[in-house]
């Protein structure tokens, strides 16, 4: 009787904590890997966010504004309650087949994280991202606004105090965020100062694991990333309408710019060469084509250097088109 209880009692410890009997939690897990299960996180908190913003999109505009913060930490508890709290694994970390454990333990093998500790990495996950962007209204709430009509030296010692205390606590916490992450990317471990706290360490979930995000797709990614960022700074730098104008005048061959006294140019002056509409208060730029006001006006702003979209002359200043009407009577 006594050996069948302490054999059910190992398998209940067994099946509580959910040890690998082959993963050993000392394994070192890539940095690489525990910044990409941030990311990830980040990502899906930010894709929840749309979809449930999404599902007022025809209410009054800015309706969720007031309460944004406050929703926004409500759906990061909601995601916590069904990824960390039951698996102790977040998404991020599920999809790199990775989880925490929990370091306050001294047995060598895997130790998932306490309640008490799933619930402190929540709260210092999501409460100073709360303080920080509801801090514009807990100050003048709390009378520590600098920036009220009351002077400096009618604010009392203790609202001065405290926001002095404020000001300290939030470069404290800067700064030893910054010293966590070099100390992370020295030992490799405890990315953010939230998981140093509360003892959670990302480990191994499986042995011999490979990572669903494999490399050659991660490097594809940032290819077309950056390639996508040259793309967004070089093409304000190209001019497009001249390059058209170029390209149909070698296809198509330059239109003359003299004659305009000619059928063909006053031909040319019943259509905008912009739009090709009827001209609205006709201007010309040096050419022999005709342009509305508006416009000219508008891509001479865009460009500096605007040339003819017709025959690619340069543009100079747009002048007003004064035409003669010959009235036929019937």
């Amino acid at each position: 009787m006594a050996g069948l209880k302490s054999e059910n009692n190992q398998k209940r410890t067994v099946g509580s904590f959910g040890p690998e009997p082959d993963v050993d939690p000392q394994t070192p897990v890539l940095r690489i890997s525990q910044l990409d299960a941030l990311e990830l996180d980040s990502a899906l908190e930010q894709l929840v966010w749309n979809q449930f913003s999404q599902c007022f999109h025809n209410c009054r505009p800015g309706m969720l504004t007031p309460l944004e913060p406050e929703l926004r930490a409500l759906l990061h508890l909601l995601l916590w309650r069904f990824t960390l709290y039951s698996s102790s694994a977040t998404v991020g970390q599920s999809l790199l087949s990775l989880r925490y454990h929990s370091t306050f333990s001294l047995s060598p093998r895997y130790r998932p994280l306490s309640p008490r500790q799933k619930l402190g990495l929540a709260v210092l996950t999501v409460g100073p991202q709360w303080l920080q962007e509801r801090s514009h209204k807990l100050l003048p709430f709390l009378g520590l606004s600098s920036q009220g009509p009351a002077p400096e030296r009618d604010v009392g010692l203790l609202q001065q105090g405290l926001r002095n205390a404020l000001t300290l606590v939030s470069s404290i916490i800067k700064f030893a965020s910054l010293l966590n992450f070099l100390v992370f990317l020295r030992n490799g471990r405890h990315p953010v100062l939230a998981e140093r706290i509360t003892g959670a360490q990302a480990v191994f979930s499986k042995p011999d694991v490979v990572r669903d995000v494999t490399y050659q797709y991660m490097n594809r990614e940032l290819l077309w990333h950056g390639f996508a960022e040259f793309l967004i700074f070089l093409l304000p730098m190209i001019n497009t309408r001249k390059m058209k104008a170029t390209m149909s005048s070698l296809v198509f061959g330059a239109e003359s710019t003299d004659g305009k006294g000619t059928g063909q140019g006053q031909g040319v002056w019943k259509e905008c060469g912009i739009c090709g509409e009827w001209p609205t208060i006709p201007h010309a730029v040096g050419c022999q084509h005709v342009f509305c006001y508006y416009c000219i006006k508008s891509h001479s702003i865009a460009d500096a250097y605007l040339t003819c979209p017709k025959c690619g002359a340069e543009a100079g200043q747009p002048e007003l088109v004064k035409m003669e009407v010959e009235m036929i009577g019937m």
